[in-house]
């Protein structure tokens, strides 16, 4: 079931950066003071994004101040959370600790946690229902090797992950959900990824939502890509169907080139 842009639903596209393990308080208050000169003619323009950034645990109360305090338009969230709100759990971050910096999102799920740290689907879910439990959004990450690619079954894998990662979410949970899809085979491997297999895959999410839930929680559910998103590959990339945002790693780090994503619009209109 894809959705068309013009459909009941006007999903906001999200702009997201995430800074993985990258800038300390002082350089991630420099880099959001760039990136908010640098997106003021884009959103004067083309406003119609929601721009949010990822910084790490560290550096997030310094970034929230700065949003606050010079009221820019713009949101944070948290790179991960803990499935435990509080205890003896030695080096996790609580969904509290997130929602009383002001966050609004947090990431579940990145293809680097679940690969490099192990995660496993069932902690994804636990992670995702402790998000909604403190009023955050969760953003969860699904997405294939490139052995699952090459096999042909990324699609079932992909669905698979999203299927384990909304059990018990109730409808309205799964319609302010975002899911972003990351292929990690398109990442630092030589391979590339082009819009139609953003599309390919991000319309088969939005299907499955509709079978999991309903055509509503499809049509409201937005649907991010994330894998090697730059300014140059981004207009083509969001202007897929059921492509809703993009979650972008490096290029998040260069306020310039980050901005430029985030006018996405004024590329396609021109």
């Amino acid at each position: 079931m894809s959705t068309p842009a013009n459909s009941a639903y006007d999903r906001t596209p999200l702009i997201a950066g995430n800074w993985k393990m990258n800038m300390d308080h002082v350089q991630g208050s420099s880099l959001l003071q760039h990136l908010a000169e640098a997106l003021s003619e884009a959103k004067h323009n083309y406003g119609r994004v929601e721009v949010a950034v990822f910084p790490p645990f560290t550096t997030l109360s310094a970034v929230q101040t700065l949003i606050q305090d010079d009221g820019l338009d713009l949101v944070s969230g948290g790179q991960d959370l803990s499935p435990f709100d509080s205890g003896a759990y030695t080096g996790d971050i609580s969904g509290q600790f997130l929602a009383k910096l002001g966050c609004k999102y947090v990431l579940v799920g990145h293809s680097e946690r679940r690969t490099i740290h192990g995660e496993t689907d069932e902690t994804l879910n636990a992670k995702v229902h402790a998000a909604y439990r403190h009023a955050l959004t969760p953003v969860l990450c699904v997405g294939e090797g490139l052995d699952i690619r090459q096999a042909g079954t990324h699609v079932q894998h992909t669905l698979a992950q999203l299927r384990a990662g909304v059990d018990r979410l109730s409808t309205q949970q799964a319609a302010e959900l975002v899911v972003a899809y990351e292929p990690v085979w398109a990442i630092g491997t030589g391979e590339v990824a082009g819009p139609e297999d953003a599309q390919e895959m991000c319309g088969a999410i939005r299907t499955e939502l509709a079978s999991l839930f309903d055509a509503d929680v499809a049509a409201r559910t937005r649907l991010l890509y994330g894998g090697s998103v730059k300014a140059g590959n981004a207009p083509a990339i969001l202007n897929e169907t059921d492509v809703d945002g993009v979650l972008v790693g490096g290029a998040s780090l260069d306020a310039a080139e980050f901005a430029n994503i985030a006018g996405f619009e004024r590329q396609l209109a021109g």
